[in-house]
């Protein structure tokens, strides 16, 4: 990694400040991409609560995706050293808010085959009410990984 080498060299001529702000830009650095992955799972999560809600069913496979989705939201989330967490729940939220456009297009290749615009299926769903949820589940799994970690 380049800038473990460029810390390396700036702690070694004593150039702290330097070394400081590099560590700020690496946190910065970690953060967005513990984001990232944490709103990869957010749009996989949503995408399949987006199906239940339309087609007012589910199935197995949906299930498993949304457990799967809500495991590695926490897992990534989570602060393991500090304790903690990455996001907080304002954070959470508007990082759902932010992908459920992108779960909502591929909702609708894949709701009742694939016959609703995403306009369409927007229309067709309280985006508010899904987002509600998604929130709870994940406050749930954090819970529930607070137990499991004591």
């Amino acid at each position: 990694m380049d800038e473990l080498s460029q810390l390396r060299y700036y702690l070694e001529h004593d150039q702290v400040g330097q070394a400081l702000a590099l560590l700020d830009e690496m946190d910065e650095m970690s953060r967005e991409d513990k984001i990232n992955k944490i709103a990869s799972f957010m749009q996989v999560l949503l995408l399949h609560l987006i199906k239940k809600v339309a087609e007012d069913r589910t199935t197995r496979s949906w299930e498993v995706s949304i457990q799967n989705a809500l495991a590695w939201i926490v897992r990534v989330n989570k602060r393991r050293k500090a304790g903690g967490w990455y996001l907080s729940d304002d954070e959470l939220h508007e990082t759902l808010d932010e992908v459920f456009d992108l779960a909502l297009r591929g909702a609708s290749r894949e709701v009742h085959e694939g016959i609703y615009s995403p306009g369409e299926l927007a229309g067709r769903l309280h985006r508010d009410a899904i987002l509600r949820d998604a929130l709870v589940q994940i406050r749930q799994e954090q819970g529930e990984s607070r137990k499991g970690s004591k």
